[in-house]
């Protein structure tokens, strides 16, 4: 119990077997708990409230913590231009339902001078302390900076997964190794043993897990082709893929494959029958050409979600935060197709 007799949220939580956040959620916002909690769950919140006469007091909390009830949301790269808007939008989704529920407003920083390049967490002007802790997002994060959240005392969590950077980093991300393997397998399984990849090997986490997680799959001989740079020309990438031999190419960013994908039907080439496409990760994007692709999902609502519920646990309870990779669930789409005689025959 606290200092004075007085019971706190972290007493109710410790009693009730289940994390701050939890009961943090349970108390602000009943409706969100009630579909995101298990009924057996909340109801021991409930009852350890019941029986201890708990009454929450958010003024003496935020008094006694020093806490602004703010969250800070930083992103690497622009959150709203007209080409990454649905890439990041779920994210900033997710964030604001969570926060909302427990308590805190959003501050969003957008205050590096555009005319530096890269955004810096550290920069100049920064304002991070004027928010609780911070939510960061970002394709590629600056080790750098990284480095030093890490040794500091400020309370973040990144969305993604992220190397140690000498100590581990809080994160929550998506299981791409493991996703990428299982469309590779699915491919395989339709007979293609001549397999294309778009996509960089080294460089950010997420492109190193989806290129680890094909590479554990592909024996000596199986890929053809690797074209690492993305945003290429369509008919350029369409007539190195089909020179290789390759009857099925994996593309790391869906616009590539859109592009190739308007490319081959426009050379009357039948997908999947004449060329199979997959796409490692799918999320809307402004340029939709009405294919279904074959692909799987990145849960980027529920990562950021987590991201913030455990953020939240790292500055009311001080916790140091988790590594924590969430399943990608794969998408049947209709790109996929099994090999065909005359593509064997080849």
């Amino acid at each position: 119990m606290a200092k004075g007799g007085r019971l706190t949220q972290r007493d109710i939580a410790r009693i009730a077997g289940v994390s701050q956040a939890t009961v943090s959620l349970v108390l602000n916002d009943a409706k969100a708990a009630a579909g995101r909690i298990p009924d057996e769950t909340r109801e021991r919140v409930q009852k350890a409230i019941r029986e201890t006469g708990y009454v929450a007091d958010p003024i003496a909390r935020r008094m006694a913590k020093g806490l602004n009830r703010i969250l800070g949301v930083f992103t690497y790269e622009p959150a709203f231009p007209s080409a990454q808007a649905d890439f990041f939008a779920p994210f900033l989704f997710g964030i604001e339902e969570t926060a909302q529920a427990l308590g805190y407003d959003l501050l969003l920083l957008t205050g590096a001078p555009a005319n530096r390049g890269k955004r810096k967490i550290f920069d100049e002007h920064n304002r991070l302390r004027l928010a609780d802790g911070c939510v960061i997002l970002g394709r590629e994060f600056d080790r750098a900076e990284l480095k030093r959240l890490v040794a500091g005392d400020y309370p973040f969590v990144a969305v993604g997964r992220r190397d140690p950077v000498g100590e581990p980093v809080p994160y929550v991300g998506a299981d791409y190794v493991a996703a990428t393997a299982e469309m590779v397998r699915r491919a395989k399984a339709k007979g293609h043993t001549r397999l294309a990849y778009v996509g960089p090997s080294k460089g950010a986490e997420s492109s190193v897990d989806r290129w680890n997680g094909f590479a554990s799959e592909v024996t000596d001989g199986e890929l053809v082709l690797h074209i690492a740079e993305v945003g290429g020309r369509a008919l350029p990438m369409l007539e190195a893929i089909r020179a290789s031999g390759a009857t099925v190419v994996f593309f790391t960013e869906m616009a590539d494959a859109v592009i190739v994908d308007a490319a081959a039907r426009s050379q009357n080439l039948a997908v999947p029958g004449d060329l199979s496409i997959v796409v490692l990760g799918s999320h809307l994007r402004p340029m939709q050409s009405g294919t279904r692709f074959t692909t799987f999902s990145v849960p980027r609502e529920e990562m950021a979600r987590r991201a913030t519920q455990m953020l939240c646990e790292r500055i009311e309870a001080g916790s140091k935060g988790e590594q924590v990779v969430l399943p990608c669930e794969p998408i049947e789409g209709e790109t996929l197709g099994p090999i065909q005689p005359t593509q064997a025959a080849n």
